[in-house]
């Protein structure tokens, strides 16, 4: 053996005797593209996530979550780590109406169409009804129909309230006490929103071809807010049985000469040649 040689040697012997005398290494950073793996403990806490909100029938928010946890977990990151470990599956783990669930991806929704259950369509008035109270809530029916400039049939929203994606607020503290509608939550998980603030603006809606490209100067939109508590010209709805079916009968009551039908819309003049 030369002298190199028997040098390299003894440097290796003393490397080994360090290593076994539990000399703590330099951990060097890991490169970009390699992902440190997680702790058994955390991966342990990311499978009960993903079993809860697996079971569950309906989304669950993040104190539902936190019920399962020490106090102090952060479930808002385990959260976000699932949800990007779904982000490319055919599953993905999506917020809605501020709370979690697992739905299909978008899309691969071509692929349920034959198995999706056929929704009744909503009328063209029940559909307006509909974006009014969402944009204005809490709104009243006689607001809804000087917004729409024709009368809303009682029909139009019960048909609305029968789908629960809308709600009867509270009473107006004006004459004859009208009753004041909003959202719910099944509005905002229908359609896929966080929160009504999601909805789209007046820059997206003429993008989509839904408003007219000449609106009158000043014309805005409202900022919705579906908050729960009661604002200061709403009363609470009477608490004695059926004062919620009898609401509508009182709007009836106060405005018996309606002129206008039902639900009427507008004539269009006919072109003259």
């Amino acid at each position: 053996m030369t002298a190199k040689q028997l040098n390299r040697a003894a440097a290796m012997t003393e490397d080994e005797t360090e290593r076994e005398s539990g000399s703590p290494l330099l951990l060097l950073p890991l490169p970009s593209n390699v992902i440190a793996l997680q702790s058994t403990d955390r991966r342990e806490k990311l499978r009960i996530v993903e079993a809860l909100l697996f079971a569950a029938s309906e989304p669950l928010d993040e104190q539902v979550l936190a019920r399962h946890f020490v106090q102090g977990e952060d479930v808002t990151a385990l959260l976000e780590e699932l949800q990007g470990l779904y982000a490319g599956r055919g599953v993905n783990l999506v917020r809605v109406a501020g709370k979690w669930a697992f739905r299909t991806a978008e899309d691969l929704s071509f692929l349920l169409e034959r198995q999706a259950v056929e929704q009744r369509r909503l009328s063209r008035a029940a559909l307006e009804t509909l974006a009014i109270i969402a944009y204005h809530q809490p709104v009243t029916r006689a607001e809804i129909e000087e917004i729409r400039g024709v009368s809303t049939s009682k029909g139009t929203l019960d048909v609305l309230l029968e789908t629960a994606w809308i709600k009867l607020r509270g009473r107006r503290r004006a004459p004859g006490r009208p009753v004041t509608y909003g959202t719910t939550e099944s509005f905002l998980a229908h359609f896929g929103f966080d929160c009504i603030q999601d909805l789209p603006g007046l820059s997206e809606l003429k993008g989509a071809g839904l408003l007219d490209s000449t609106l009158p100067p000043g014309f805005s939109m409202p900022n919705p807010d579906d908050a729960p508590g009661l604002r200061e010209d709403e009363e609470p709805l009477e608490d004695e049985p059926g004062a919620a079916d009898a609401a509508d009968d009182v709007e009836d009551e106060g405005d018996p000469d309606r002129s206008a039908p039902e639900d009427a819309e507008p004539e269009e003049a006919e072109p003259q040649d």
